[in-house]
């Protein structure tokens, strides 16, 4: 009997009517994540980058309109994917983290299941005890196409099933990737909550353009698999990550920082060419390749398996998602600006602990802000309007999201909003107390949470 204990193999014929082997029980699995792409400038999503393959992808399986992330950086959203922990529970919840030496992640859960667990491209993850993937090369800080193909012919070779984490650094900053002639900065239409200037238009089409490099990256992944004969027994999950380096977006907990493109594909299993509302979140993530690997997931993650909308059997998985945001020990980052965020399917709740503070971050060093910021001193009003509100922040805001998308109006002050606000106050509330999250002195305790050899702290 082979190493995958007797698993019933099928000959199947794919569409493309190539011979396939799939190993019935195991499904392969792929995860794609790109790097500050905010979810709504995606084609499929109805933004102006041109994305083929992703909108393509979307035909062939299903798109989420309601995924989220706990925290809208780098560093704490990929703790989050790998461990199914929320970041203050996990111990990564400042950028540039790493998590308690006693957490487990997604390669503990996949490798007793047969599963080779490898990931290739950016990492931004520690401790590797808590993380030992099969760490593949990678071209720069991106996937290596050379690394994966090595990857799959050796899984086909050996009928063993594996779950690739490609990790692009794309659309990330600084945006010098992919052709900006396709995206001339006149045409460019920018989101009303961006002050609109010439440096700030260079950067979005440049940045427009990283997202269409991205878009090669995948197509370049999901050929791989159809070469080697793959795509058939293969579930691939394709995420956005946090959004773009703009104001109201990446470190903030605005929906455009917070809220993530989910594209699912997986043949016989995942309807073709559907859309689900259900509201998802990264921490669902791991449980739910588990889940789809024949294991059980672990009953004492935050995260819960979204299987079940995958295949069909549920339009529904919850009814509220959380957000954190930490500034202390990011780059330019305020002393102490901890932020909060609860969501419901039509309200957003935001508490910002540190209002009183300037909130500063990469962001507000850069020069396209450097160019809002003139723009607002040479007298424009709507400038001036915009670069305060990013700096300085009520201590709650609340939004419609059904009918102010973008957060543009804040109701949190309207009477009659009151049994909404607490409502959403007492849920934001209980969620930090059973995170163990004390707010403010979580914040300032942030500085611990980025150094090395760290012990998990005995009061949580």
């Amino acid at each position: 009997m082979s190493k995958l204990h007797g698993w019933l193999i099928l000959i199947a014929i794919s569409p493309l009517g190539q011979p396939v082997v799939a190993a019935a029980e195991k499904p392969n699995l792929v995860f794609i994540i790109a790097d500050d792409c905010t979810f709504r400038d995606i084609g499929c999503y109805g933004g102006q980058a041109h994305t083929p393959h992703l909108d393509r992808f979307a035909s062939q399986g299903m798109q989420f309109s309601a995924c989220f992330q706990a925290a809208p950086m780098c560093s704490p959203t990929r703790h989050n994917i790998y461990t199914g922990l929320y970041p203050v529970r996990s111990g990564a919840y400042p950028n540039h983290t790493q998590a308690y030496n006693d957490v487990l992640s997604i390669v503990h859960y996949l490798q007793p299941l047969g599963y080779r667990v490898a990931l290739t491209g950016k990492t931004h993850i520690a401790p590797k005890t808590v993380f030992p993937f099969e760490y593949l090369k990678a071209n720069g800080n991106n996937p290596s196409a050379v690394e994966m193909d090595r990857l799959l012919r050796e899984s086909r070779e050996t009928q063993t099933p594996f779950c690739l984490f490609a990790c692009s650094n794309e659309p990330h900053s600084p945006w010098d990737k992919g052709d900006a002639s396709r995206y001339p900065a006149d045409s460019v239409v920018l989101p009303p909550y961006i002050v609109d200037t010439p440096v700030v238009r260079e950067d979005f089409r440049n940045y427009l353009a990283e997202i269409t490099y991205f878009d090669s990256q995948v197509g370049e992944i999901l050929e791989l698999l159809d070469q080697h004969r793959l795509s058939d027994n293969t579930l691939v999950m394709i995420v956005s990550e946090q959004g773009n380096a703009f104001p109201f977006a990446k470190w903030t907990c605005y929906d455009s920082g917070l809220q993530s493109a989910m594209l699912v594909r997986w043949p016989g299993r995942v309807e073709v060419n559907s859309k689900t509302d259900a509201m998802v979140e990264y921490v669902d993530i791991a449980p739910t390749l588990v889940d789809a690997a024949g294991g059980e997931p672990n009953p004492d993650l935050d995260g819960r398996s979204f299987l079940r909308v995958l295949t069909g059997e549920s339009e529904e998985h919850k009814s509220e998602v959380y957000g954190i945001m930490t500034t202390r020990g990011i780059i330019n980052g305020s002393a102490a600006y901890a932020i909060r965020s609860v969501r419901t399917s039509q309200f957003k709740l935001i508490h910002n602990l540190n209002s009183n503070s300037k909130f500063t971050n990469a962001c507000t060093s850069s020069a396209a802000f450097q160019s809002m910021e003139a723009k607002a001193e040479a007298g424009d009003a709507t400038a001036r309007k915009l670069v305060d509100a990013y700096y300085y922040r009520p201590e709650f805001e609340l939004y419609d999201v059904l009918s102010d998308p973008l957060e543009l109006t804040n109701i949190a002050h309207d009477p009659q909003n009151g049994k909404i606000l607490a409502d959403l106050q007492l849920r934001l509330q209980g969620w930090m107390q059973r995170q163990g999250d004390a707010g403010v002195a979580t914040e300032l305790s942030a500085l611990e949470r980025q150094g090395k050899g760290k012990k998990r702290n005995q009061a949580k």
